[in-house]
């Protein structure tokens, strides 16, 4: 069941939203060689609670983390642990957050240090893949509309798409109705009203799209085991358009 929201969930749906923006804009000077993906996770556990948020990931299908860390060739769902980040790397840190009990979620790839010409194109276009989808939002269209977009982008650019993982609806539940993949035909799936709220997240390959699960149950790798690259914004469906939720923030 697919929810519209009203103005209060709205409202509370902002601001878990934007503790998930300032989370990520709090980590951001953190993320350099040497700190490990525990540290980097503790820092943000740590400053969700003091700002009265809820790191929701904790326990979600036994999850053990506050986020998902995912360097290089892991595309999503890395466990943070003591791998410590190099100079070169890409890592993607994913969080939901929530905030009386309503949940804010958003992913986006950071250069460690100085990355290859190749991965800052990988990030540049997945980006760009998220907002061709976002630009898609408006009351009429259709969740098809977005994945077309988003599928078009990233084959006009020679990038893997990730078909066998999606974005979602969100609410109270970290999951909830629709899914919105990241490829397939435009005018086909449920139709945006406005007052839905969706997380849409192109996950990219360099290389090809296949991907296989690590033994850890969570970690998803690239099987040619080229960088992956995913962004990821929560879209509110207003009366003319859309509302990112997730802002990116100015560094302060």
């Amino acid at each position: 069941m697919i929810f519209i929201k009203n103005e209060r969930e709205i409202e509370l749906m902002k601001k878990a939203g934007m503790l998930v923006s300032l989370t990520h804009q709090y980590l951001k000077p953190f993320i350099k060689p040497g700190i490990t993906t525990k540290q980097l996770d503790k820092l943000a556990h740590d400053f969700i609670i003091k700002n009265g948020g809820t790191p929701t990931q904790i326990g979600y299908e036994g999850y053990p983390c506050a986020t998902c860390i995912s360097i290089n060739d892991t595309v999503v769902h890395g466990i943070p642990g003591n791998e410590k980040l190099k100079d070169g790397d890409i890592v993607t840190i994913d969080m939901v957050i929530g905030y009386k009990g309503y949940q804010g979620d958003a992913a986006w790839t950071y250069a460690v240090g100085n990355i290859s010409e190749e991965k800052k194109y990988l990030m540049q276009h997945t980006e760009k893949a998220l907002y061709e989808g976002i630009k898609q939002v408006k009351p009429g269209n259709r969740i098809g509309d977005i994945s077309n977009a988003v599928e078009t982008y990233a084959k006009e650019h020679n990038l893997g798409v990730v078909k066998e993982l999606c974005g979602h609806g969100i609410g109270t539940d970290m999951h909830e109705d629709p899914d919105v993949p990241n490829y397939g035909p435009k005018g086909v799936g449920p139709r945006l009203k406005e007052g839905m709220i969706i997380c849409i997240e192109p996950m990219l390959n360099y290389g090809a799209d296949d991907i296989y699960v690590m033994d850890d149950g969570w970690s998803v790798k690239t099987l040619d085991g080229t960088p992956a690259a995913h962004y990821e914004h929560t879209v509110l469906v207003t009366q003319d358009g859309y509302e990112i939720l997730t802002p990116r923030l100015k560094e302060k």
